[in-house]
């Protein structure tokens, strides 16, 4: 008698099919546990930001109240612009944003005969060292001309990259106090702080570096000093880094922000060569016509 067609696998069938599960299973978590290392180790490339950042800043601002804002950077950022006939660049003065209160955004519908550019940048990441160094040149050739304004926002994302000398909020606090006491040397204090900027996963620079480089630079006003001393900001840069990664980026379409640097020209996101000035250039022309 012939045996009747088995129904289904058989049992080394089965066996065989746990043992593939069991193996796919393995390498998803082998590959989770990399990307963990990745992110945990401070690797946030442009566009990327670890959820743990994310989760960490609202833990930490859900615990420390808001404190005040610098003054000149009412909305977040500080808003450079340049005069034609002088060929200097200043700051936009505005009042301090008090404890717990909200920034506002630059009305950029009033800036109709330059092209505005914004920027979310972090003193420790090296993607921002690549645009700011690449088109730093530029950038201020624009401003001297007064063809354009340029709003800066430090944020705080990459503390984990210094081995706890929590570099980032620190030199953002830097550039916030440089922003409050002496606002006209803030472009001249990003650029230094860039060209001296501390390698990823090392101890960052200590305060008494970080004024000599500030000091260098042109930003010498009385109180900056202690500013920095006492981290007079921590608060603000906690607080804006949180509202840049959960909420809309102001004169944009930008859902949030999801790395760093983050350039925004007259409302479109700059997305091309963070290292090719004439890109850069050319996409910024490109724009002039929508303003």
């Amino acid at each position: 008698m012939t045996p009747p067609p088995e129904n289904g696998p058989t049992k080394r069938d089965r066996r065989e099919d746990a043992r593939e599960k069991a193996r796919v299973a393995r390498e998803a978590a082998a590959r989770k546990r990399r990307r963990n290392r990745f992110f945990l180790g401070g690797g946030i490339g442009l566009g990327v930001v670890a959820l743990a950042v994310i989760v960490t800043l609202v833990i930490m601002n859900s615990i420390t109240p808001a404190g005040p804002g610098p003054k000149n950077m009412a909305s977040g950022g500080i808003l450079l612009q340049g005069d034609a006939k002088t060929s200097e660049i200043s700051a936009v003065t505005t009042k301090a944003v008090a404890a717990g209160a909200s920034t506002t955004a630059t009305d950029q519908s009033k800036l109709k005969d330059t092209v505005n550019i914004t920027v979310y940048l972090d003193y420790q990441c090296p993607y921002c060292n690549q645009f700011e160094t690449a088109n730093e040149s530029q950038i201020t050739t624009w401003l001297q001309k007064g063809a354009i304004t340029y709003e800066v926002h430090p944020i705080s994302i990459l503390d984990a990259s210094s081995l706890g000398n929590r570099y980032a909020t620190r030199a953002a606090n830097a550039a916030m106090c440089v922003a409050n006491y002496q606002p006209d040397k803030f472009l001249d204090v990003n650029t230094a702080l860039y060209a001296n900027q501390p390698a990823e996963q090392t101890k960052g620079m200590s305060d008494t570096k970080l004024k000599s480089i500030i000091s260098k630079a042109g930003a010498t006003a009385s109180g900056i000093s202690s500013c920095i001393t006492d981290e007079s900001f921590k608060s603000f840069v906690s607080q804006q880094t949180t509202d840049a990664l959960s909420k809309k980026l102001p004169n944009s379409s930008i859902a949030k922000l999801t790395g760093t640097p983050t350039v925004i020209v007259n409302g479109a996101q700059y997305s091309g060569s963070l290292t090719d000035a004439s890109t850069f250039s050319s996409f910024v022309a490109s724009q002039a016509s929508t303003n």
